[in-house]
């Protein structure tokens, strides 16, 4: 099991347990989904949660995930999942428990802000109040709130009663409340506060809660060193919260990308990852790949170029073109000289920024863009696993290897190789052709500026 497990990344996502006849047991999000996972099998965690790990763990027969953008990203898809297939091992999600949003009551002609189960989606589209979040951490958002009444940032009336500018709060409520007398509310049942200048309290509370947080930040640290040279640790522990608490809302939850045929193909596309990774004996999932291709016309408006796939998806932001600098024939080009240049051009660039670095390169061509690849490889000083698809009879070429593999039509991983290369070859004749064009508008208008032969 272990691993299989290994292959897991070790990032943010949902992790679905499923039995032998595909129904779902489990499912649950992560941080960190590898570690997470591995946690499950591990002998000191088995009686942890009572009875439901150990009938859990004989009834698992395969692990999906998708990954995600962010722990709150991660929880969002948790809990859409969860009520939508109603696992029997869960709890959480099944009895209706959300994770906590705070809604900014903007319907109100004086808004209060509420840590609410419920989301804007759940509220209606035609509500006017505003919602963020979820939030996975309440007590830190209970923290947040409860600064945010303390130091006056933004200060909003904390009391529950409903009123409007035409519909007055009776004083006998005003003069029973706490918060008037203490003078920790603007009060502006009493008309302690105008309704536009409270409205500009709401106002900046809304754009603190959309992330606009002005220099707050780096003024709570520097507020928060002060205190602790001056040895004042526990009021630096407060503006240390705050300041946990700001991060904590600077992860954005991206709620409508997470639709059921979104989920659905993210699910399939892990099962290529898997397959692929097995077939050519990788260990960790691919999960970021690039593949390479060249296009030219008897030599000339030569070009390289290269797509990335992320989860077995493209990712239109990391592709990447290049104009082929080496010297060809004259009458002919080189598809062995335009890969090695292409693969050594992109290596460069992945040395000034490894965090881009992929798990995988594929090449479209055979045994001699392999041996392209390698000098690439021997020229840049780097090494990154790679694999070859030959379009002639779609075997798979490992370095190395004498013979290349054949996998059956429909196999998931030979289906996935085949898009990615059939999408880097479309990428490439592309980028060849508007060059040509433009190459041939050049001569056109060359030979118009030289006027009519004679």
């Amino acid at each position: 099991m272990d691993e299989r497990i290994n292959i897991l990344p070790h990032s943010p996502g949902v992790y679905v347990m499923r039995a032998k006849d595909g129904t779902i047991l489990y499912i649950g999000k992560a941080k960190n989904l590898a570690e997470r996972v591995k946690q499950y099998f591990q002998e000191s965690n088995l009686y942890s949660r009572g009875w439901k790990l150990p009938s859990l763990l004989p009834l698992i027969a395969k692990i999906d995930y998708v990954a995600c953008s962010s722990e709150r990203d991660a929880l969002v898809l948790e809990e859409k999942l969860i009520k939508q297939y109603q696992p029997f091992f869960n709890s959480l999600g099944k009895d209706g428990k959300t994770y906590p949003y705070l809604k900014l009551s903007l319907s109100e002609d004086f808004p209060r802000l509420q840590l609410v189960r419920k989301s804007a989606a759940e509220a209606g589209k035609n509500s006017a109040d505003a919602y963020y979040g979820p939030y996975p951490k309440s007590y830190i958002i209970k923290n947040l709130m409860h600064f945010l009444w303390r130091s006056q940032y933004a200060p909003l009336r904390l009391c529950k009663w409903k009123f409007s500018r035409g519909n007055k709060l009776a004083a006998q409520k005003i003069n029973t409340c706490i918060y008037y007398h203490t003078g920790q509310c603007p009060a502006p049942c009493a008309g302690k506060i105008s309704y536009e200048d409270y409205q500009k309290n709401a106002r900046r509370m809304a754009e603190f809660l959309d992330g606009n947080f002005g220099n707050l930040q780096s003024t709570l640290e520097k507020l928060m060193k002060l205190h602790s040279d001056h040895l004042e640790y526990e009021q630096a522990a407060v503006y240390r919260n705050f300041l946990h608490a700001l991060d904590h809302m600077k992860e954005r939850v991206l709620v409508g990308r997470f639709k059921d045929d979104y989920i659905t193909t993210a699910l399939e596309n892990t099962d290529k990852l898997k397959r692929l990774a097995e077939v050519i004996g990788l260990k960790k999932l691919p999960t970021h790949i690039e593949a390479f291709d060249n296009s030219h016309l008897f030599g000339r408006e030569a070009v390289g170029c290269m797509v990335c796939f992320i989860n077995g998806e493209k990712n239109h932001e990391h592709y990447r073109r290049f104009k082929i600098r080496s010297k060809l024939p004259e009458k002919g080009g080189s598809d062995f000289a335009m890969m090695e240049e292409s693969v050594y051009r992109r290596l460069r660039q992945l040395k000034r920024d490894p965090a881009q670095t992929p798990d995988l390169i594929l090449l479209d061509g055979g045994k001699s863009q392999i041996h392209a690849a390698l000098n690439a490889y021997e020229r840049a000083g780097m090494y990154i696993p790679f694999i070859a698809l030959a379009e002639t009879h779609e075997g798979i070429y490992l370095p190395g290897a004498k013979e290349s593999i054949k996998l059956p039509i429909g196999d998931p991983a030979l289906n996935l190789l085949m898009e990615i290369r059939d999408e880097v070859h479309r990428f490439a004749i592309t980028y060849h052709r508007k060059l040509r064009d433009k190459a041939q508008l050049q001569g056109h208008q060359t030979d118009f500026k030289k006027g009519p032969r004679k």
